[in-house]
């Protein structure tokens, strides 16, 4: 298990393609970016890589309404945006893509939703699709809204390429108890994400705790932290040498 940094939220206190040594100097072993279209593909796979770093993941393509997948009239346009990612993500080594449903309550949506993974999917064999859950307090309106929810997309979908991206802060937001999602959906969840509830800054002890049950349940894959540092980044990294002491841990 990896402990990674999301360098859309932390270390922003540098130049973007100066993240990745950062982060690697502060005890991160991977890393993920939300959206790192304006950079040249390349020239983050080579900063990645100079860092001695991993890339774990990174999201379509923004737009007005977080995404497209789940809108009915923007199949097309969705489709447009999916083939910049693929090819943004192959480039800068990412095996993970979170593809991102959008802001709706049209008719439709969840057809559309279904229809559009099924063929990103398809299309995209050699990645591993995701898609997680957004709080309505944060993102108001986003179609996947709740963990189980999105599960049942996975599961009618039965993609073995696509998974559910379990984000703790998240998961705490809408359901109350993290870890209960956890137990529940981790045979679904392909990739993990970190912050404390509910102010989205720092892992507190509640979080650390979900890490170890990660970490005992088997999980593999990279635990990315994606929160606002009350400080500067490195002031708020207290936590950090916990996590991967939890993650270094034989486990059960």
């Amino acid at each position: 298990m990896k402990i990674g940094a999301n360098l859309t939220w932390l270390f922003t206190e540098y130049e973007f393609l100066a993240r990745p040594a950062a982060a690697k100097a502060a005890g991160f072993d991977a890393v993920e970016v939300l959206f790192p279209y304006e950079t040249p593909a390349t020239a983050l796979a080579d900063a990645i890589a100079t860092a001695g770093l991993t890339l774990a993941l990174i999201n379509t393509p923004p737009t007005e309404t977080t995404g497209r997948a789940a809108l009915p009239d923007q199949i097309d346009a969705f489709r447009t945006d999916f083939a910049r990612a693929t090819d943004y993500a192959r480039a800068a080594g990412s095996p993970m893509l979170h593809v991102m449903a959008g802001v709706t309550d049209a008719s439709g949506a969840r057809e559309t939703l279904v229809a559009n993974l099924r063929w990103a999917a398809a299309h995209a064999p050699d990645l591993t699709l995701t898609i997680e859950p957004l709080n309505p307090r944060d993102v108001p309106g986003y179609f996947v809204c709740d963990f189980f929810q999105a599960a049942a997309l996975v599961a009618e979908i039965d993609a073995s390429n696509l998974g559910l991206q379990f984000d703790v802060y998240h998961a705490q937001m809408i359901h109350g108890d993290a870890l209960k999602v956890w137990q529940a959906l981790r045979p679904l969840s392909a990739h993990a994400q970190i912050a404390a509830a509910p102010d989205r800054t720092e892992p507190d002890a509640t979080t650390l705790d979900v890490i170890a049950r990660l970490k005992t349940d088997g999980y593999v894959g990279t635990v990315s932290a994606e929160y606002g540092p009350r400080g500067t980044t490195d002031e708020g990294l207290g936590w950090l040498s916990l996590a991967k002491k939890i993650a270094a841990s034989e486990g059960s």
